[in-house]
């Protein structure tokens, strides 16, 4: 099966029901195991693990494929820009660097440049630091749908889908 589906920002790939579907292309900047301090959930001596295993090293800011190779994205980056050194969130998920909105920008623009014409972008966001809204500023084109989930309603799901024509064309079609 051919690779149609690329996730930048794959961590562990707990969204992922089949974490080994063989369409998708797994990246991730990082490459470890994480072993952290979490009393809460974690095993009897107090630790939890997070295993951070992609196909590819990659930086979803600069994306090692060429223009329209893939049908989906899936684009789920960091979302912390304050964690501690051992916070098992910033394990998990990673943390944004100070150069988020530049970070985030060159994010959006790199997974519409790998999607086909038509091809869907799907954004995963939770706004416990960063509200949706100023991250949507950053994106080139408009969602056309999404959900809010999550226990506190903080995560956002959002559907974006790539224009044959130019970008701005369809921004201002949206608003």
């Amino acid at each position: 099966m051919d690779k149609t589906i690329l996730d930048p920002c794959s961590g562990s790939r707990m969204m992922w029901h089949n974490k080994t579907n063989p369409a998708v292309i797994f990246g991730d900047i990082r490459s470890e195991t994480i072993t952290v301090t979490d009393r809460s959930h974690g095993k009897h001596d107090g630790s939890r693990t997070v295993n951070i295993e992609p196909d590819t090293l990659m930086d979803f800011r600069a994306l090692p494929f060429p223009d329209c190779t893939f049908k989906l994205v899936s684009f789920d980056p960091p979302h912390l820009v304050r964690a501690g050194p051992k916070s098992w969130l910033a394990a998990k998920y990673g943390k944004l660097s100070d150069n988020w909105r530049d970070d985030l920008t060159k994010g959006f623009s790199e997974c519409l440049r790998v999607l086909e014409p038509h091809g869907v972008l799907i954004f995963k966001w939770n706004e416990t630091q960063i509200k949706v809204r100023e991250v949507l500023e950053l994106a080139p084109i408009k969602p056309l749908f999404g959900h809010i989930s999550g226990r506190k309603g903080l995560t956002h799901w959002l559907v974006f889908m790539k224009p044959v024509s130019n970008t701005s064309e369809q921004k201002a079609d949206a608003a």
